[in-house]
C-alpha cells in the first residue's frame, strides 16, 4: 500500500493554513491516494491554529481514505491529548482499547 505525505508548515500552523491544506488533501485523494500521512515534524511551536488545521484535515479526509499524523513532537502530542484529538496520532487514548478491539465481558461479571 502506497502512502502519500502531506507536510504541515512549521513552526506553528495557523487557522488560515487549513483551507489550502484541505484543498491539497482533496487533490491527493482525487489523484488516487488511499492513505495520507500528515507529516508534523516542522511543527515545533503548536497552538490552537495547529489544532484547527489538523481537525479540519481529519474532517476533509473522512470517508475518502486513511489519514494519520506522523512526526508529532511532545508539545503537539500533549496539545492533541488535551483537546481530545490524540487519535489523529494513531494511538489509543488512556483507558481506551485500540481501534477494532472489543472488551470481553464474562457472564459472571458484576455490573459497576
Amino acid at each position: 500500500m502506497e502512502i502519500t505525505r502531506l507536510v504541515l508548515p512549521g513552526p506553528s500552523p495557523a487557522a488560515r493554513d487549513a483551507e489550502p491544506l484541505c484543498a491539497r488533501l482533496g487533490r491527493l485523494y482525487e489523484d488516487g491516494a488511499r492513505t495520507v500521512e500528515c507529516d508534523a515534524r516542522a511543527v515545533t511551536a503548536p497552538g490552537l491554529g495547529a489544532v484547527e488545521v489538523l481537525a479540519r484535515l481529519r474532517l476533509a479526509a473522512r470517508g475518502r481514505g486513511g489519514f494519520a499524523v506522523t512526526g508529532a513532537g511532545p508539545a503537539l502530542r500533549a496539545l492533541l491529548d488535551l483537546v481530545g484529538l490524540v487519535e489523529l496520532l494513531g494511538e489509543a487514548e488512556e483507558r481506551e482499547p485500540p481501534l477494532g478491539v472489543q472488551e470481553g465481558v464474562e457472564p459472571d461479571d458484576l455490573a459497576v
